[in-house]
């Protein structure tokens, strides 16, 4: 058991940092309070190779694994934990392509997506069928060589902006083995958005219903075969799980950061509060839970590239225990900046903001719950 870093890793991982706290750090709080999607930030960090970080080589991508994309992940979400996210949707829908498409859908798509001259979306989630994701209602029936697609996705990131959607749809009958992996790309007839969502975080990112009006998607933008979207949409959502995770080490470190820094320079009854052992011990505490989330996170990354058995639950601890710690954290270092920590002259309410969401995305810490006791329960 080796707990270093490989010189890689510690390269790229610094290589991540440098590049976020140039790009990122300086603007996120004026793409936070202006609603911005940073496009061009985006595809600064596409040149980077962090928009196809487990992509294979030969088709764009960095070639590297998910203990890989987790170090780089928390780094950029250090510096701003929204347009992390959203980068690692796109490294999601990049990577369900690259493993389950055909040699013409890759060549067709991924050289756009993973330069992010075109932008992605991954669409499961519907107005009625969020946690219970295999009862969703949106469906595609053959029409020749092409299917007539009905429904409507909801809480869709890039929605209204992204080039790509890639939506899981039922071809078949109910449950999880009626659902297919269907590409829609934009402009397509039929496809629709609602109002941009206004939202408590996760500003850098545009957030909208994708709707499907007899949208007709030709049979050639199916990915895999019919009937396996759910596994292949499952399987993506490992290593989102494990991205968002790490998305919420970056964004608590940098508060636990900030907070260490102002107990320094606050000073009540004639000392530096961080001289008082009781936020001391506070302080203490948020250390230690980062860290092992950290290694929770690490851990099942590093089952993920391992192909273990126990993969998904792995990645299920590591998202429930991870983004928990990762608010927590950031609560905590609001508490210890008091008044200051409740406006956005000082960035820790930013951060809590962005991390809320952890909790409820890629699978609600509940959800998480329940296949954690699945794993455990199954004979």
């Amino acid at each position: 058991m080796d707990f270093a870093l490989t010189e890689e890793q510690t390269a790229f991982q610094d290589a991540a940092r440098t590049f976020a706290r140039a790009e990122f750090a300086p603007e996120a709080a004026r793409w936070d309070a202006e609603k911005i999607f940073p496009v061009a930030a985006l595809r600064q960090a596409a040149a980077q190779g962090f928009a196809a970080i487990y992509c294979r080589e030969q088709h764009g991508g960095a070639g590297l694994g998910r203990l890989d994309a987790a170090l780089i992940f928390e780094e950029l979400a250090a510096a701003c934990p929204s347009t992390a996210a959203y980068i690692s949707i796109q490294n999601m829908v990049i990577w369900m392509i690259d493993s389950f498409g055909s040699d013409e859908q890759r060549a067709r798509w991924l050289p756009k997506l993973t330069t992010m001259e075109h932008f992605a979306s991954y669409c499961l989630t519907e107005p009625g069928s969020g946690s219970d994701a295999a009862s969703l209602k949106t469906r595609a029936e053959r029409d020749g060589d092409h299917y007539r697609l009905n429904g409507s996705k909801a809480f869709i990131s890039g929605g209204g902006t992204a080039d790509i959607y890639l939506c899981m749809a039922r071809t078949g009958g109910d449950g999880p083995k009626g659902i297919s992996s269907l590409v829609v790309e934009k402009d397509t007839p039929g496809l629709g958005f609602g109002r941009k969502e206004e939202k408590l975080g996760w500003n850098s990112q545009p957030t909208a219903a994708v709707i499907f009006e007899d949208c007709r998607v030709p049979v050639a933008n199916r990915i895999g075969d019919e009937g396996e979207g759910f596994t292949f949409a499952m399987k993506g959502l490992d290593g989102g799980r494990i991205n968002i995770a790490a998305c919420s080490l970056g964004g608590a470190r940098a508060c636990l950061e900030a907070a260490q820094q102002y107990m320094q320079e606050r000073k009540q009854f004639g000392r530096p509060i961080g001289e008082f052992q009781a936020l001391q011990f506070r302080l203490a505490d948020m250390a230690t839970e980062l860290e092992a989330a950290r290694q929770m996170v690490y851990r099942a990354a590093w089952k993920l590239d391992q192909g273990h058995a126990d993969a998904t639950m792995a990645a299920a601890m590591a998202k429930r225990f991870a983004t928990d710690v990762g608010f927590n954290v950031a609560n905590q270092a609001l508490q210890l900046h008091g008044g200051y920590g409740y406006i956005r002259e000082y960035p820790v309410e930013r951060y809590l903001r962005d991390l809320r969401v952890h909790q409820i995305l890629e699978g609600t810490n509940e959800i998480m719950r329940v296949i954690i006791a699945r794993e455990m329960t199954k004979s």
